[in-house]
């Protein structure tokens, strides 16, 4: 284990899993991550590899065949595996946002068809809040779900899909007026739909479409799609919590998740900046020595490793703060906001300090600075964590009288 970023209070389980993990990453994930991201090819040995370990199933109750680990051993595991390629993070955190929703909110009935073959990886979960016009605007959700008999016909078109193509259940956000006259706020007339589907692209069941994968410039490997709704038919019994008029809340408990998530995707790609940068400093010579023995870098190497452990701490006390079964959206949204900008900073010095070679795809900084700028947006905008962050101040330090 390396000197940064260690977790105190960790009981042997955590730390067993965590060992394991590790050594996964370093033997199975970090040889092979620059090669396949620059082909932008899903991992699929190494997919396999997670579902061996278990970690499909890690915050699943041992009720329905998984883990029952903690929101912080998956943060844990999560820094663990971005360390080693972002990209792989992203294939479980969108499955764990909807196995945590489904375990929260969900019938008996759902939990009973779906948990026991998230926790096998069996079913792969997707979460689809974003539209094409919307961005962090959640309340202009146009998607919708209107009852036809039993069911609901669903339309609209959904955006920024992770797993959208490998995924096979998908819980869409959509608004659904029934119950919910005109007028009714935003937010409580929407509804969290559980889709299910075939893996592919293309139309993948009966009125509804995954198109091909966005090309994006970084966070590669992993599908990023758009949904496509037409006269989707869905039962009522796939209403998440059997309720409508609930998903906005159900959403934001799962997205809370979904932040201590990329929080520590921003850890682990710090870790691995820095290491990469610290090491880099020991071996390339300039004016007789090697760079790590000129104060100018040391002072870089300093702020660097400042900052990861930093950031680890507020995500660790994120997750902490989720699992004590308290709000923790002021925690969360710190975590994110913080992790993920000093993740951009400690990628770039790591690149100042490669030089030259840092442009070049043959070293594996390069492939750290293309996938850092995802974290500033993804699970809201750094705008949108200090929104949250700064009404969640004024609600504990309101003046009284």
């Amino acid at each position: 284990m390396t000197r940064l970023a260690q977790t105190a209070g960790l009981n042997d389980i955590q730390r067993e899993i965590l060992a394991t993990v590790r050594d996964f990453v370093d033997k199975e994930i970090i040889p092979v991550a620059t090669q396949l991201e620059h082909r932008d090819e899903y991992p699929t040995d190494i997919v396999e590899g997670l579902k061996e370990l278990g970690l499909f199933g890690l915050m699943i109750p041992e009720e329905y065949g998984g883990l029952g680990e903690s929101l912080l051993t998956y943060a844990l595991c999560v820094e663990e595996i971005a360390r080693g390629w972002m990209s792989v993070s992203g294939i479980i955190n969108t499955h764990f946002i909807v196995a945590y929703m489904l375990k929260q909110h969900g019938t008996q009935e759902q939990k009973d068809t779906f948990l026991p073959r998230m926790a096998l990886g069996e079913v792969r979960g997707a979460f689809s809040m974003s539209e094409p016009a919307l961005g962090s605007d959640v309340s202009a959700i146009s998607s919708k779900g209107v009852k036809d008999g039993d069911d609901y016909l669903l339309n609209g078109q959904k955006m920024w899909l992770t797993n959208g193509g490998t995924s096979t259940l998908v819980a869409v956000l959509a608004r659904s007026d029934e119950g919910h006259p005109e007028g009714t706020a935003p937010h409580k007339s929407m509804t969290t739909f559980l889709v299910e589907k075939e893996p592919g692209f293309g139309e993948v069941r009966p009125g509804l479409t995954i198109p091909g994968k966005i090309d994006k410039m970084g966070y590669k490997g992993v599908d990023t799609t758009e949904l496509i709704m037409d006269d989707l038919r869905i039962p009522a019994n796939r209403v998440l919590g059997g309720t409508t008029g609930r998903g906005f809340y159900q959403m934001m408990d799962g997205v809370e998740v979904g932040r201590v998530n990329v929080a520590a995707r921003g850890c682990g790609v710090a870790q691995r900046a820095f290491e990469l940068g610290v090491s880099y400093a020991q071996q390339r010579q300039t004016f007789g020595k090697p760079i790590a023995q000129h104060q100018a870098i040391q002072f870089k190497l300093a702020e660097m490793a400042t900052k990861v452990e930093a950031a680890h701490a507020m995500m660790v006390n994120a997750a902490r703060k989720k699992d004590s079964g308290e709000r923790n959206d002021l925690e969360a949204g710190m975590a994110k906001y913080l992790a993920s900008e000093y993740c951009k900073e400690v990628v770039e010095d790591a690149f100042r300090i490669h030089g030259g070679y840092g442009f070049s795809k043959e070293y594996e900084i390069e492939r750290l600075y293309r996938e850092a700028p995802m974290l500033l947006i993804g699970e809201g905008t750094a705008e949108i964590q200090k929104m949250i962050i700064g009404r969640r101040l004024l609600e504990e330090y309101r003046l009284q009288g």
